[in-house]
């Protein structure tokens, strides 16, 4: 039996353009502008917006209220009760009429999806509070280093005092 072997393919032509770039950086060609608005991938649309859709734009019925003044927390446990409640409705059907077990996923599935809809239009608060915190945590970080420094400031100058006193003084 023959073994086959092949080498790598031949990078692509493009590779030429940056031949003298060590020489001369602005040689190279600009890299493309970033992608703007929506553009097709692997059969799917994607949009460079950052905007979290409607669960009605995914074809999904929300169950918590619609409008910009939502009570996150009080939404949040509603639906975390709600599904615990259709997990022992699901174990229950299980139990007594395990062929209509597909109705009781379907509606826990609407509730997570609900769930992770909720959350994610949290992820932006988070964010914000995440970087917040970085930003104090640095601001401190760097408020301890110069109090270090004083500190070690001061004791260099000590030694320096003792150190002249001790010349001084032979």
């Amino acid at each position: 039996m023959a073994a086959t072997s092949s080498s790598y393919p031949p990078p692509p032509p493009y590779y030429r353009l940056y031949k003298d770039f060590l020489e001369d950086p602005t040689s190279a060609p600009e890299p493309p502008s970033p992608i703007r608005g929506s553009y097709p991938l692997y059969s799917s649309t994607y949009t460079t917006d950052v905007v979290l859709p409607s669960l009605e734009d995914q074809g999904v019925r929300q169950l918590y209220p619609k409008g910009p003044n939502i009570d996150y927390k009080k939404e949040l446990r509603s639906l975390n009760r709600e599904l615990q409640l259709h997990i022992l409705e699901l174990a229950d059907v299980l139990v007594d009429r395990p062929s209509q077990y597909a109705r009781r996923v379907e509606e826990i599935s609407l509730i997570f999806k609900n769930l992770h809809h909720l959350l994610n239009s949290l992820r932006p608060h988070q964010a914000r509070a995440t970087l917040i915190h970085i930003l104090e945590r640095q601001i401190q970080n760097r408020k301890q280093a110069v109090e270090d420094i004083k500190r070690r400031r001061e004791e260099a100058q000590k030694l320096l005092k003792d150190s002249l006193q001790m010349l001084d003084g032979h």
